[in-house]
C-alpha cells in the first residue's frame, strides 16, 4: 500500500487522537502522531510479514495493531485490551477508519488465551504483537498460547536491556519460545533507540500455560 493510501486511511484514527475528549495520547499534532505511532507501528511490518491473523496484546490507543490493520488489509488483526475505556476508543478508530479487517477484543490476554475458538484465541494467531507494554519474558508468555507452532511475536522496545535479555533467554525454554532476532529500527520509526525483537513459537503450547492473569508481570521466568 502506498504512503498515501495509507495516510489517507488513518486520517480518521490521527484526528481522534488530536480530538477526541478521552484520546488516550499526549500527542495531538498529526504530523507528530504520524511519525510517534504510525511510522514506529510500520518500523516491524517487515518482521510481521503477511500474517492470516494478527493479535496485538495491550493495544492501548491502538499501536501498532490499527496501523497493521490498515497496512495488512487480508490479515485479520485483533486488538487486545482489557482496560474499558481503552478498548472503547479502539473501537472508535476502527470504526471511523472502517477497518473491517479490525476489531477489539476486550478481555485479559490470559483468559483469551485459556480457550479454544471460538470461546478464545488459543493457538489461533500467526503473530502477535506488543509494543513497549512490558518485559520481554513477560511478553514471550503472554505471547505463546496465542500463536501457532511456528508464529512469531514481535516485541517494540526501546533501549537494549541485557539484564531482560538473559531473563528472556532462561524464560524461553519453558515457553516454547526462541529468540530468533533483535533489529535496531531508530532510523524508520522516530524514535532513536527503537529495536525490535523477533521471538518464534516452535512447539505446542505448555499445558500450564497462560499462568493466572498478572502473574506473567508480577512473577515472570527467567527472572534471578
Amino acid at each position: 500500500m502506498t504512503d498515501g493510501r495509507l495516510r489517507e486511511r488513518l486520517a480518521p484514527v490521527l484526528e481522534l487522537l488530536a480530538h477526541d475528549p478521552a484520546s488516550l495520547s499526549s500527542v495531538r499534532d498529526p504530523e507528530e502522531a504520524w511519525r510517534v505511532h504510525v511510522a514506529d507501528s510500520l518500523s516491524g511490518l517487515e518482521l510481521v510479514g503477511s500474517p492470516a491473523r494478527l493479535a496485538d496484546l495491550g493495544a492501548g490507543a491502538g499501536f501498532p495493531g490499527l496501523v497493521l490493520g490498515a497496512a495488512l488489509p487480508a490479515t485479520r488483526v485483533d486488538l487486545i485490551e482489557s482496560v474499558g475505556r481503552k478498548c472503547a476508543f479502539i473501537e472508535r478508530a476502527i470504526e471511523a477508519a472502517e477497518l473491517d479487517n479490525a476489531r477489539a477484543l476486550c478481555v485479559r490476554a490470559e483468559t483469551w488465551a485459556a480457550a479454544a475458538e471460538p470461546e478464545g484465541g488459543r493457538e489461533a494467531y500467526d503473530a502477535v504483537t506488543a509494543r513497549a507494554v512490558g518485559r520481554l519474558a513477560t511478553l514471550a508468555e503472554l505471547g505463546a498460547p496465542l500463536l501457532r507452532d511456528g508464529g512469531a511475536l514481535v516485541a517494540w522496545k526501546g533501549r537494549r536491556n541485557s539484564d531482560e535479555e538473559a531473563e528472556l533467554e532462561r524464560a524461553a525454554p519453558r515457553l516454547a519460545m526462541s529468540p530468533e532476532e533483535t533489529r535496531a529500527v531508530g532510523a524508520r520509526s522516530g524514535f532513536q533507540h527503537r529495536h525490535l525483537y523477533l521471538i518464534r513459537k516452535w512447539g505446542p503450547t505448555p499445558a500450564w500455560l497462560p499462568r493466572r492473569p498478572g502473574m506473567a508481570k508480577k512473577r515472570p521466568y527467567g527472572r534471578v
